[in-house]
């Protein structure tokens, strides 16, 4: 059967089209487009008009496209920013008028829940492990292993475009703002990463547009391949060293280097940020990059609710 499941996060919008057949993936094709639905979101607290038509014209183009391959069922759903947007059901009421697909907005928790579920289908480690997810908006922390489930989750509000907002108003950055930038992202996750240092985890597993950009720095790739990505590894080391090349260089730049896509090119520093701290403090010599997340477990979880 072809499914398909698109999420609308801060920075991006992506789509999933897959055969899934008795629990399992096949032929996976995921397609990005960089909207901004969460641009000012957090200063102002509303989506513009701009935005709103831009994510809803992109999220048409790719409900057609699903149904153009078709796909039996398109599944969408909202995360970090329509969450705090106040006008949220002006933008869902638009998309379903527009596309006819219902767009449901997601908790921290269950976008954590989501992410973890959809690694589950590509990683073989049997201990504990712990994803972490740097979005746009929002960094999501879970704690958990096959057999269990899920022992710890925790959605902060720290995401690339929200804290490059907040924070990063120089080209190249300035190193006092980017001081700034850090301090917020210790202080406000702190009490999340005293939490995860109870657990006896195995490894550290990155998923989301931050993570695998890093990966595809790594590895200097000239088109992005998930094959690639996927059960690659990122060492602290190399995130500092990608991090300290960042913050040297402008915008227009960054948007030169092989394996980061132009359009993330303003956000990717302070998303490199967030993860030198969170590796750092939790003294994680490496990560495991997955090309799996919250797409895949979003189509897990509503399969298993429809069966």
């Amino acid at each position: 059967m072809k499914v398909a499941a698109i999420d609308i996060g801060t920075n991006s919008m992506r789509l999933l089209m897959t055969e899934y057949v008795d629990g399992k993936f096949f032929d996976r094709q995921k397609y990005i487009n960089t909207t901004r639905i969460g641009q000012d979101v957090d200063k102002e607290g509303f989506i513009s008009k701009e935005a709103i038509n831009r994510n809803i014209n992109a999220l048409d183009e790719f409900v057609n496209t699903a149904r153009n391959k078709n796909c039996k069922f398109i599944f969408a759903m909202g995360t970090s920013a329509l969450r705090d947007s106040k006008n949220k059901s002006e933008f869902l009421e638009k998309a379903y008028s527009k596309t006819g697909v219902n767009v449901e907005i997601i908790s921290g928790y269950d976008e954590a829940n989501l992410g973890f579920l959809g690694v589950l289908q590509g990683i073989e480690e049997e201990g504990d492990i712990l994803v972490i997810d740097i979005g746009g908006g929002s960094t999501e922390f879970i704690v958990g292993n096959k057999e269990e489930g899920i022992k710890f989750s925790k959605s902060e509000n720290v995401g690339a475009l929200r804290m490059t907002e907040k924070f990063l108003k120089s080209d190249p950055v300035d190193d006092c703002e980017f001081k700034k930038l850090e301090e917020y992202v210790k202080t406000t996750i702190n009490n999340t990463l005293d939490n995860i240092k109870n657990f006896n985890i195995k490894k550290a597993v990155g998923i989301g547009g931050t993570i695998t950009s890093l990966s595809a720095i790594s590895q200097c790739l000239e088109v992005y391949s998930m094959d690639k990505i996927h059960n690659s590894l990122l060492s602290n080391q190399e995130i500092e060293n990608i991090l300290q090349n960042l913050k040297k260089l402008s915008v227009e730049k960054k948007k030169n280097i092989k394996g980061l896509q132009p359009k993330r090119a303003d956000i990717i520093t302070a998303g490199a940020g967030i993860l030198n701290i969170i590796i750092k403090e939790l003294k994680f010599e490496d990560m495991t990059i997955s090309e799996f997340d919250n797409l895949e477990g979003l189509i897990c979880q509503k399969l298993k609710i429809m069966s």
